[in-house]
């Protein structure tokens, strides 16, 4: 199991590489879903002002 975490004599290269892309895939993540919620705030507050007569459904 050592030599696994070893990776070879290269391990000073090969984990920090892992956590690295570890912190940007999580960072994409998050930031894609404050971007997310950030549009869905936006098209709710486009909808909300516009008259009731062009809401879909309204009669």
């Amino acid at each position: 199991m050592s030599a696994f975490f070893a990776m070879g004599g290269y391990a000073a290269f090969v984990w920090p590489t892992y956590g690295l892309a570890a912190a940007l895939i999580v960072g994409l993540i998050v930031w894609t879903h404050r971007r997310h919620a950030r549009a869905v705030k936006a098209v709710a507050e486009l909808d909300a002002r516009r008259p009731a007569r062009a809401r879909k459904g309204a009669v």
